[in-house]
């Protein structure tokens, strides 16, 4: 019901202009890709083949790229405005292809990674680094009249966030490409270069940037899927003393605890998770860290709210992030969330003098900080990393994921022709 108003908001709001093209211009020419054609249906098929069409494009041939956990929103049906056929993923690497005229840092063969969200880099927002909130990427006026400002676009999600297409795929076109490229040193292999594209950047964002977790804080965590793994290993490094996790999958659970030892958790599914935290943690923790998003309803009421369209968010998550943190406490939102929710405790939030942050990760801001980490050997995002294989296993590894079925919890993929 949400969606088809939404689609039909579009076509009545219409767009913005933009300084970039957006959808997926092609001369003709296909390739191999994940596509989606509707709730629960991605397939490996032939889709068009992207070519440079302004001038700061770069197209690049894509040797690895992966399943993110937001894409599993657009794979359940939860996202509006997404169109049949499009083109899935925004986290890929590869070898640049084709270079526009006005590409100035980059050349053919450079291998690079790119960022999940685009940015323009000249805007006001881009020149201050807040590359999530650009305003000459994102064509949507419906996005604009969700939230009062467009936002970036994004790759391989939906018209709502720029309609460009995903990278899921054997090439991507990326705008503005001295902008959202990174050239990749030698010294580090795709396996982890790859995952500077957004989780490692994200979770670097979450806990160090918006949670500021220091030596000696308590922290706790909703949610061991990538995020929530890499966002406890980031509070580990940084020396997080208590770090408590919300999570109910058993080989979640197992793998986030050989990664970070440290970690004590909470099975929602056999106890009550505020009492426990306060149990574990009396007085509450320094930090929490919502890493688990907007459609993960618990109870009945938000089940039917947000069937029937009174809701598009669940707010039980986050509710109890707000009972379970201590007073003066800080409270980041690192999931996704889209629109408005019912029963939010905002007394709560006021009352406790709560610290609240969230939003999509600027990742070219944090690139280099987080690689130096991974070149040290400080930061491993692989970590998080369960199963390798082909593109065309994607159909899989999305119902897998989505499923929590056959201990599927981060890709690393190849092209079948890599």
């Amino acid at each position: 019901m949400m969606n088809a108003a939404a689609n039909l908001a579009e076509k009545v709001i219409g767009h913005r202009d933009t300084t970039s093209t957006g959808g997926v211009p092609s001369n003709g020419e296909t390739m191999w890709a994940l596509a989606w054609h509707g709730k629960h249906d991605v397939r490996y098929e032939r889709t068009p083949k992207p070519i440079v069409v302004d001038p700061q494009d770069v197209v690049i041939r894509i040797t690895a790229t992966t399943i993110c956990g937001s894409d599993l929103h657009v794979y359940d049906g939860q996202v509006p405005n997404v169109h049949d056929g499009q083109t899935q993923g925004h986290e890929s690497m590869g070898i640049i292809d084709s270079v526009g005229p006005g590409v100035k840092t980059l050349k053919v063969g450079d291998r690079v990674v790119h960022s999940f969200d685009m940015a323009c880099g000249t805007c006001a927002y881009c020149q201050r680094k807040e590359y999530t909130g650009c305003e000459n990427t994102n064509p949507s006026k419906l996005n604009e009249k969700f939230w009062g400002h467009a936002f970036a676009t994004i790759l391989g999600w939906s018209s709502l966030s720029g309609g460009y297409g995903g990278c899921q795929a054997e090439y991507v076109r990326i705008p503005f490409a001295d902008v959202n490229c990174l050239k990749v040193p030698d010294n580090v292999p795709d396996e982890k270069a790859l995952y500077l594209s957004d989780i490692a950047c994200t979770s670097y964002h979450a806990a160090v940037e918006l949670g500021q977790v220091k030596k000696g804080e308590k922290v706790a965590i909703w949610g061991a899927g990538p995020i929530g793994i890499l966002v406890a290993k980031w509070c580990e490094i940084f020396g997080a003393s208590q770090i408590i996790v919300v999570e109910n999958d058993e080989n979640r659970m197992a793998v986030l605890k050989k990664a970070v030892p440290i970690a004590q958790f909470v099975n929602f599914d056999k106890e009550d998770v505020c009492d426990t935290i306060a149990k574990l943690c009396p007085g509450g923790p320094d930090v929490v860290i919502e890493c688990a998003g907007f459609r993960f309803a618990k109870s009945m009421l938000h089940k039917v709210e947000r069937a029937v369209g009174l809701e598009t968010d669940t707010s039980e998550l986050v509710n109890e992030c707000i009972r379970s943190v201590r007073k003066y406490g800080r409270m980041v939102l690192i999931a996704d969330y889209s629109l408005f929710t019912n029963h939010f405790n905002i007394g709560g939030m006021m009352e406790k003098h709560l610290f609240v942050s969230g939003g999509q990760c600027p990742v070219q801001e944090m690139w280099h900080t987080v690689l130096d980490f991974i070149q040290k050997g400080t930061f491993d995002p692989t970590i998080c990393v369960t199963h390798y294989g082909k593109l065309s296993d994607g159909p899989q590894f999305y119902k897998d994921m989505n499923q929590h079925n056959n201990g599927v919890i981060k890709t690393f993929l190849r092209p079948d022709h890599e």
